[in-house]
């Protein structure tokens, strides 16, 4: 596992369900997705990771979010480690508390049902 304190200083995201968004938001803490759960960590991107994330991974999924984190909120739980391409992505371990999100975005898809990222995440 690899870590780099120079992106503590970066945002981080997370794509989502609106309404497991929602529940976590109730509850204090996301959880998860089921993938999330899966591997054992919070898949984050990167804002240069974003575009390729949610083409992969969220095609055709309609009520999604963006949420934007600030890396260094996230303490030592939060991660760089390589995964896809051999690029570090940041994973976070543990229940990630929702007091720390820091904006929240809809993504709308495109004409090919890929979520369209807002452009202050593109620019």
């Amino acid at each position: 596992m690899q870590s780099h304190d120079h992106q503590q200083t970066d945002p981080v995201y997370k794509i989502v369900r609106e309404d497991d968004w929602a529940a976590a938001c109730r509850a204090g803490v996301y959880l998860g997705s089921a993938d999330d759960k899966r591997d054992g960590f919070i898949h984050l991107s990167a804002a240069h990771q974003l575009s390729g994330t949610a083409r992969k991974h969220f095609k055709d999924q309609r009520n999604l979010i963006l949420v934007r984190f600030q890396a260094s909120d996230l303490g030592t739980r939060l991660r760089w480690e390589t995964s896809r391409g051999g690029e570090l992505f940041p994973h976070f371990y543990g229940s990630l508390p929702t007091v720390l999100a820091r904006e929240q975005n809809a993504l709308p898809l495109d004409a090919d049902g890929i979520p369209v990222l807002p452009e202050v995440v593109v620019s």
